[in-house]
């Protein structure tokens, strides 16, 4: 059974499906893996490094002829065009928000894993992709809002004086807020948990 990776085309997502260590651990079950020319190139995995994990570089038409087709983001009207009948299609589609898209994957007889409607319970925790990237997010979050801030997070005492520690309020306590309120503690700043 042969898996597809298509390059994201949304403007400027870095993201992908995949990457070399993944495409090594699909091949190990027994998967073939062809990936889009130029898929991870944004991620900074180029062809090479595909290559050299095993999977087969592709054009744009190949890679949606394999059986299952990972993607980050929910096709586009022309991406669904390119499903055939049977495929199975593992991505975020948010199904709630997107009920004409699942309309149109259900026409072409297109079956879908929704990433983000994957329960985060322990069982499940192995595919939680969505609270992988929210973690990254409040840490993101933080380490820009630090080069914004303009001095250093951390309070100091000087021959000059004493600077306080920044202060940093997170709004919510999900994934991506506790990881917030982590970075912002690490990086010395006055985050006090509510």
């Amino acid at each position: 059974m042969r898996i597809g990776i298509p390059k994201e085309r949304l403007p400027n997502e870095t993201r992908v499906a995949a990457t070399p260590k993944t495409v090594e651990q699909l091949l190990k079950l027994g998967f073939s893996v062809a990936i889009e020319s130029g898929a991870g190139q944004l991620a900074s995995f180029d062809d090479n490094a595909f290559a050299q994990a095993g999977a087969d570089i592709v054009d744009g038409n190949a890679v949606w002829q394999s059986e299952i087709i990972l993607k980050v983001n929910a096709p586009e009207e022309d991406e669904i065009a390119l499903l055939n009948p049977g495929t199975t299609l593992v991505s975020f589609i948010w199904p709630a928000q997107n009920s004409g898209l699942m309309e149109k994957l259900a026409e072409r007889k297109v079956t879908v894993m929704a990433m983000d409607s994957v329960p985060r319970i322990s069982r499940a925790q192995s595919l939680d992709a969505l609270s992988s990237m929210a973690n990254i997010a409040g840490y993101r979050a933080i380490v820009e809002a630090a080069h914004e801030f303009g001095r250093f997070f951390t309070g100091q005492i000087t021959a000059a004086g004493k600077v306080p520690p920044a202060k940093v309020m997170v709004i919510g306590a999900g994934v991506a807020g506790l990881a917030a309120i982590g970075a912002a503690n690490s990086l010395g700043g006055d985050c006090p948990r509510v």
